[in-house]
């Protein structure tokens, strides 16, 4: 492929991004366009050889990074080449797996080919592993190929299942594909399960709470399916991680008020949580069985206070990083400046 005239001929092609629709493209080339879509829009370069072009270099860097990731894999069309808002890769052929299914059974083979794409995705470091059927097309020798990635990468909420592909099945494909999954992958199936009942519940709670007067006895009957207390050891590790965050940000907030450096704050407040920690995992007792006690003979209620706290004299620490006490707060600036994060 001759770079040098690809990129003549991208200068004569203006792609736009749209607000919740696809691109809008202006072709002043020779490249006929195969398709577009909400990122960009696909042009043929030779018989094998396609184009695309995106709206904005971000969507680019995405779909370039998410296809690297995917090079060692079959899964992918291969790159050619890559400019800041183009990318030009092998032409993916075959027929996609929505219009497959128009016509055809969905077997337990094709369901198989498609839980190993899933924990392809979830192997080289795809944090969406969901894919719409449109985007994945059926090869004549059976495997798989998959088009338009960059959504699979560096999102800050995904669904913690294949939603997506699930939904775009359609309801009968769903159920067919969900039980050759229980078949194959029965532990799979059951975490996929308890996901989608989740979002039912979480539905359901939405349209209590939609109308100006909700059902709280229903709310209430619901919600219970949320509770996670049952189970004790892991009430207990999590009630003791609220406990951390709050204490951490709480004692934060009050060094940094005092001026203090609050990498180094909080540096020391993870050395407190790690002692007790140590102390409970020696120990084999719960945290001020034995620690505690000998923190309380010495009159300490936390790391760094130095005496009791309700000794006559006043000049002592009650946390580290502490250093002022009652006699000082006569000699305090009036207009102290407070140091916000």
């Amino acid at each position: 492929m001759d770079i040098n005239q690809l990129n003549n001929w991208l200068k004569d092609i203006k792609v736009q991004n749209q607000v919740n629709a696809d691109v809008e493209v202006v072709n002043n080339s020779p490249l006929s366009m195969l398709g577009k879509g909400r990122q960009g829009a696909v042009f043929q370069v030779s018989e094998d050889i396609c184009v695309k072009v995106f709206g904005n270099e971000e969507d680019c860097e995405r779909e370039h990074y998410a296809l690297s990731l995917g090079k060692d894999t079959n899964l992918f069309p291969k790159i050619h080449a890559k400019g800041p808002l183009y990318i030009a890769m092998d032409i993916v052929r075959g027929v996609d797996i929505r219009e497959y299914l128009q016509s055809q059974p969905l077997t337990e083979s094709l369901s198989a080919r498609l839980l190993i794409m899933l924990i392809t995705f979830k192997k080289i470091g795809y944090e969406r592993i969901d894919h719409h059927k449109r985007q994945i097309y059926l090869q004549p020798d059976g495997s798989l190929k998959v088009i338009d990635v960059a959504r699979t990468v560096w999102r800050d909420r995904v669904y913690p299942y294949p939603r997506k592909l699930l939904t775009s099945l359609g309801e009968e494909n769903k159920a067919i594909f969900l039980g050759h999954v229980k078949s194959m992958a029965p532990d799979v199936y059951e975490e996929w399960l308890h996901y989608i009942r989740m979002e039912e519940i979480s539905h359901q709670i939405y349209e209590i709470l939609l109308p100006e007067k909700p059902d709280k006895e229903s709310l209430k009957n619901l919600s219970k399916q949320l509770l996670t207390t049952k189970d004790e050891e892991k009430y207990v590790a999590q009630l003791q991680g609220l406990v951390h965050k709050v204490f951490k940000e709480e004692w934060v907030k009050t060094m940094l008020a005092r001026g203090k450096d609050p990498d180094t704050v909080m540096a020391k407040i993870d050395e407190y949580w790690d002692s007790r920690e140590m102390e409970f995992s020696r120990d084999g007792v719960r945290l001020g069985d034995k620690g505690w006690d000998k923190n309380r003979k010495e009159g300490k209620r936390f790391v760094g206070e130095s005496r009791r706290h309700d000794d006559k004299d006043h000049n002592r620490k009650r946390f580290e990083g502490e250093k002022y006490h009652e006699r000082d707060r006569k000699n305090r600036p009036k207009n102290r400046k407070r140091h916000h994060s």
